[in-house]
């Protein structure tokens, strides 16, 4: 029901625990993978090991700041950890991030001889002006990526930064180079607040913010790429129950990745999320996740696409919410009213605009031509 094709990989799930500190060595990985994940990302990798700062993390109830770089193990280390990582069942991805085409093809064949099933290239860094810079040149991209396919038998993935100012244009440089699959997205370069007593960012510089907050960019940006290129996609970005997972697989994702969630509630989450998925495939009588791929992606329209169709907001038989006025309040034009123990909608004011029915928590009110 959930075994997936990935890039050539046969996966048991399409759920991948991404790149980051999660995954920072050859236990850390096992034990993502031995939790139920198809397959795991190592923290991103580079020829010399960096000291982080600290604090490098800080987190809320919706996501994450994150400012740690790269993994702190040497790139030969990682021939031991890759073998610990292997152990078992499931697939590992090797992230590496580097400056030049040379240095990223160098550290992918070593990765290849060590065990690695595939590459993710990490072309952009919040934390790095530079690389996010590269991650919008789609000729470094195309170059990058043309010296990694050319290096390694293995399948070769491009993360994407959904910075880059035209998106389609450097998944397609990905896809001409060789790329056989492409991720998205990176996490995007934020402050996650502000303490006012102490007049203090929570992490004093700017960072990579994920989980909640990047989800809806996320999914614009997997939605954009599966309708440019025709290889698969990884969606990345504040994924953390069965649901989020079948919206990213329903916009054209072949697999979707989890990490700040799991940093956040641990890797048992996983689990619960491939229950989710499983009970909801069994609920709708669908047999393989496969099957649902895209299914939402078909009824995308660019705006040029929309027409002026006159709909009014229309109060079904559904009973309020008790003690709710939701819809009396962010009605811009006045057309909703109280009438008793319900609502009541002034046609002759509504304009259709709809955030009533999306703010409505029974569902009582609708759109009606």
């Amino acid at each position: 029901m959930l075994r997936t094709d990935f890039m050539g990989m046969d996966l048991d799930n399409p759920i991948i625990v991404s790149a980051g500190p999660w995954n920072r060595d050859g236990r850390s990985i096992r034990e993502s993978l031995d939790a139920g994940a198809g397959a795991a990302v190592t923290e991103s990798i580079v020829s010399d090991a960096i000291l982080d700062v600290r604090p490098s993390i800080s987190c809320d109830d919706r996501g994450a700041q994150n400012i740690r770089l790269y993994s702190d193990i040497q790139i030969e280390g990682w021939e031991r950890e890759m073998e610990i990582a292997k152990s078992g069942r499931g697939k590992v991805i090797a992230s590496i991030s580097a400056h030049t085409p040379s240095e990223l093809a160098y550290m992918a064949s070593k990765l290849e001889k060590f065990g690695a099933d595939a590459i993710e290239l990490s072309v952009s860094n919040p934390m790095a002006e530079s690389l996010e810079v590269i991650a919008s040149n789609a000729q470094t991209i195309y170059d990058m990526t043309k010296a990694v396919a050319g290096a390694v038998r293995i399948p070769v993935t491009v993360k994407l930064s959904q910075t880059a100012t035209n998106i389609s244009k450097v998944a397609k440089a990905a896809k001409e180079a060789g790329a056989n699959g492409v991720s998205a997205i990176n996490s995007i370069r934020g402050i996650l607040g502000i303490d006012l007593e102490k007049a203090m960012p929570t992490l004093s510089t700017y960072g990579g913010i994920s989980g909640d907050y990047i989800r809806p960019l996320a999914l614009a940006s997997v939605a954009t790429v599966a309708q440019t290129v025709d290889i698969p996609v990884s969606g990345i970005g504040g994924i953390r129950s069965g649901r989020h997972a079948l919206e990213y697989i329903m916009l054209g994702a072949s697999t979707v990745q989890v990490g700040t969630a799991v940093m956040l509630k641990g890797k048992t989450l996983i689990s619960r999320i491939l229950d989710e998925l499983k009970e909801w495939l069994d609920e709708h009588g669908e047999d393989s996740v496969d099957k649902i791929r895209g299914r939402a992606l078909r009824n995308m329209k660019s705006f040029d696409e929309m027409r002026y169709e006159p709909s009014v907001s229309t109060v079904t038989g559904v009973a309020c919410t008790e003690n709710c006025n939701r819809c009396v309040t962010c009605c811009m034009y006045d057309a909703i009213y109280r009438k008793e123990e319900t609502v009541d909608v002034n046609r002759k004011n509504c304009v259709g605009c709809g955030i009533c029915v999306s703010a409505c928590p029974a569902g009582r009110l609708s759109l009606t031509l």
